[in-house]
């Protein structure tokens, strides 16, 4: 595991092993941060980055989401969504706004992120990319917009609704560049 220090954040990424590199360990730090910083999650904090394949991503599908077969990126959040701002791509958890407060210095670990390259360059490869299934590009944007994808989810945002998926995916476009 490497840890990459970026401002207030901390970026630990895992890459299992034979999973292929698309992409330098930096510039997906750079891509996580971009989304914490506009989902505008609690600072200082640290956030968990897993590069695996299918065969792993099936297995925690089908533990944790009850879904059978692999899915392209899981996030495990720590906090609840009302430990974020307010915004329109936001889950509702019943809590209603949330403080979480840490004493001076502590870093606050946000949750985890476990994306499956494998996943990312067949999406890609068959133009099956960009979340709605219809985006066409490289291997490599495909793996930036899982991580994005990856942590909005974490920072609290869903897409289970239909106002939900357009501000996540104005989201997603807007930290990507599109």
């Amino acid at each position: 595991m490497r840890n990459h220090y970026l401002g207030p954040w901390r970026i630990d990424i895992e890459r299992r092993e034979g999973v292929a590199r698309l992409l330098p360990d930096t510039e997906l730090a750079r891509v996580a941060v971009a989304a914490l910083e506009a989902a505008g999650a609690p600072q200082p904090a640290s956030l968990g980055l897993t590069l695996s394949d299918d065969a792993e991503l099936a297995e925690l599908n089908g533990r944790h989401m009850g879904k059978d077969g692999p899915t392209d990126v899981l996030s495990f959040p720590l906090l609840p969504p009302a430990a974020y701002p307010p915004h329109p791509g936001k889950a509702d958890d019943g809590t209603g706004d949330a403080d979480f407060p840490m004493p001076p210095g502590v870093r606050q670990y946000l949750g985890d992120i476990i994306v499956s390259v494998e996943r990312a360059i067949e999406q890609a490869e068959q133009g099956r990319g960009g979340q709605t299934g219809d985006v066409r590009w490289d291997a490599r944007d495909e793996l930036r917009l899982l991580v994005t994808h990856g942590v909005l989810h974490v920072c609290g945002w869903d897409h289970a609704e239909p106002v939900e998926e357009a501000a996540m995916r104005a989201a997603e476009r807007g930290l990507l560049g599109g």
